[in-house]
């Protein structure tokens, strides 16, 4: 149970994050590069070595690691421009729901079965996801005049988030084991570290972005959270082994409401009768695709 608490409290955290990154006026690209290098310094001294050699690159998974660590990188700025311009509520929905995409695909490549109660909640999902990305007053949390445009931000990240799952699925099915698992995650995560940097060097040379020396603080304020989010939700699957069908929404569900709560209790974030119809809907979708 503290390890599931665990995982709930801090993967809130790091969308809760974003807006204190937003507030400190620090780079957020730059906030999550960094997040990056300290998940791979983090993971080395927790496993007491670093897992990766040139012999990785030899091995049938890491292409699907640089994949993954490019996907890493994109969608947690489309977490923090989520969380930043429409809410942590809709950063959280929008990314928990994604579940829905591995469900759909566990059906075309392992055959698993459907119920009435399944399909019922991928329906309840979408709608949960329109009635909590709606403009409430008709402005963002900034007090800006919402721009319709911004509602693509949620469905990029319901989209990629449910890709990234579905990747994560099947490559643990056809290519990890508990020898390579610690040195894929490590390898992903410095690929999104990397790329990023490469980024960040065009920003940096052609003046778009200017070095924040504050941008290293907040990346191991995020950095070392998400290494252990992770870490947290692998102690609970190992400690419920075969019941992970019914562990991993409740931590979905657990990490919607707690950072709802979270962000309405610090932030002061406004949500209208019908967003808060949504998370609740959300809740509901989760149930049903988990028990159906």
């Amino acid at each position: 149970m503290l390890y599931l608490l665990g995982s709930i409290v801090l993967s809130s955290w790091l969308t809760l994050s974003f807006k204190l990154v937003e507030r400190w006026r620090i780079s957020t690209l730059q906030a999550i590069v960094f997040n990056y290098f300290v998940c791979v310094i983090t993971g080395s001294l927790v496993n007491g070595s670093f897992p990766v050699g040139t012999a990785s690159l030899r091995e049938d998974w890491f292409s699907w690691s640089v994949v993954m660590g490019l996907m890493f990188i994109v969608l947690f700025n489309f977490i923090a421009l989520t969380a930043q311009k429409l809410g942590v509520a809709v950063a959280s929905v929008a990314n928990k729901l994604s579940l829905v995409i591995p469900f759909l695909f566990s059906i075309y490549l392992y055959q698993e079965q459907v119920t009435g109660l399944k399909i019922a909640g991928i329906v309840l999902a979408l709608v949960a996801v329109v009635f909590t990305c709606m403009p409430s007053g008709g402005t963002e949390p900034s007090g800006q005049p919402f721009r319709p445009v911004l509602l693509l931000l949620p469905v990029i990240l319901f989209a990629g988030s449910g890709l990234l799952d579905t990747l994560i699925k099947y490559v643990e099915a056809t290519h990890l084991n508990d020898n390579n698992k610690n040195a894929y995650l490590i390898s992903a995560f410095g690929v999104a570290g990397l790329s990023g940097l490469l980024a960040l060097t065009g920003l940096f040379i052609t003046g778009r972005e200017r070095f924040q020396p504050r941008a290293i603080a907040a990346g191991i304020m995020i950095g070392v959270p998400n290494y252990f989010s992770i870490w947290c939700l692998v102690q609970v699957l190992k400690n419920y082994t075969g019941n992970s069908t019914a562990i991993l929404p409740i931590n979905n569900m657990g990490i919607v409401l707690f950072s709802t709560l979270a962000a309405w209790l610090l932030f002061r974030e406004h949500l209208s009768r019908v967003n808060w119809l949504g998370i609740v809907l959300a809740l509901g979708a989760i149930a049903l695709i988990a028990y159906g």
